[in-house]
């Protein structure tokens, strides 16, 4: 399964440069996105809503968002993995 990064963007906040929007755009964004990620059965796209909301400072706990083990170490390791991204 691929899923762009633009398509998701543009999908959950009609843009891909979420820099150009004001407060009330981006906390509407991410509304959805928040209620795209609760709703969403397939795992992997799951995991990459999840994702998305890492990135953007907005993401549940793993323990919280996961039910599985294997899902919940797979978010704390890409969690890990962006945080040596970011000071590196």
């Amino acid at each position: 399964m691929v899923l762009d990064l633009d398509a998701l963007l543009y999908h959950y906040f009609g843009t891909t440069e979420i820099e150009t929007l004001d407060d009330a755009a981006i906390e509407l964004g991410l509304e959805k996105l928040g209620t795209a990620f609760w709703t969403e059965r397939e795992p992997g796209r799951r995991f990459a809503l999840w994702a998305l909301l890492h990135s953007l400072g907005e993401a549940p706990d793993p323990e919280t968002a996961f039910k599985t083990p294997r899902e919940r170490e797979a978010a704390h390791a890409y969690a890990r993995a962006a945080y040596r991204a970011e000071q590196s």
